[in-house]
């Protein structure tokens, strides 16, 4: 047995050192990814969790630490709450809206042959496109009196809208403004799903009895696209509560505080009241928002998904 043993323990000795040699060769590899997710991530957020503690505002040279001073102001702020408000309407309207279109123009893009590639770019090209730039361009199409949007409504007969300056209308035409954004990303993504989708099944479908469009979507379509569908409302509803580029162009929180979201009054305390500790507040709790929101939305609709 001790000859053995002795014989045994080189070989499990060199085991050993290529186990660890591997582990550090994983290590290393691995080393620059956690870096940058370090830097780019972690760090920043461990800046901003202990700035929403304190009293810092921007180009100061020292901190306070005040506790839950600033939580307790955000919640108490009737701001914060309108711009909350604002921004589940927001979402309301964007996500069903970018979703469900993107699901119907995939529809009709799959099955076309010779034009798919023409239908994709142009679908696509709000995507690519800088918003900034584009939010400038639907400035000029619904302006009351030279837009060409009222120039159709008054040929019609149903008059001007002031769709930027009316209370009523403001945060529904960017919501209007976010699906025509997000539409194109989701078809693509739709598309994906539908062109994993075995053609034999629908085939076997219609030997069954099962020859309308409707049928087949319903029964074949809409069940094998729930991996693909969760994705989708997850990330949409995730873009959604991130408006602030179209705010800050078009409307700039108004009028009378319409389309104030949450993250342009983030923006307007962090960068133009230089209340720097109370923005990290509603930074973080922003943050926590959406995270707590995406992992309800997924635990939801992955007990209805069919892999």
């Amino acid at each position: 047995m001790s000859a053995v043993a002795a014989a045994s323990a080189p070989l499990l000795h060199r085991r050993r050192r290529q186990v660890v040699i591997e582990r550090l060769i994983g290590s290393g590899f691995a080393l620059p990814a956690f870096a940058l997710l370090l830097l780019t991530n972690l760090i920043p957020l461990a800046i901003l969790c202990y700035l929403s503690f304190t009293d810092y505002e921007f180009g100061g040279l020292e901190a306070h630490v005040v506790g839950l001073a600033n939580f307790k102001a955000a919640l108490a702020d009737p701001v914060i709450r309108r711009s909350v408000a604002n921004t589940l309407l927001y979402v309301a309207i964007v996500l069903p809206g970018a979703v469900l279109g993107g699901l119907f123009i995939a529809i009709l893009v799959h099955r076309r042959r010779r034009t798919r590639s023409f239908y994709e770019v142009i679908y696509f090209l709000p995507v690519t496109s800088t918003l900034i730039a584009m939010a400038t361009v639907w400035q000029f199409l619904l302006h009351p009196s030279l837009g060409p949007v009222n120039a159709v409504l008054k040929w019609i007969g149903i008059g001007e809208i002031a769709f930027l300056s009316e209370p009523s209308t403001a945060l529904p035409t960017l919501a209007v403004i976010g699906i025509w954004q997000l539409v194109g990303f989701n078809m693509i993504l739709f598309l994906a799903g539908l062109s994993a989708i075995p053609r034999d099944l629908y085939e076997a479908a219609e030997i069954d009895g099962c020859a309308g469009a409707i049928d087949r979507f319903l029964t074949i379509t809409w069940p094998l696209l729930g991996p693909t569908t969760m994705f989708v409302i997850v990330t949409t509803s995730i873009t959604a509560f991130k408006i602030f580029d179209t705010v800050a162009v078009l409307t700039r929180g108004g009028p009378m505080g319409s389309s104030e979201v949450l993250l342009y009054n983030i923006y307007l305390e962090g960068f133009q009241y230089f209340h720097t500790g109370y923005a990290a507040a509603l930074t973080f709790i922003f943050l926590a928002f959406i995270l707590a929101f995406s992992i309800v939305q997924t635990f939801a609709l992955d007990r209805k998904v069919h892999y």
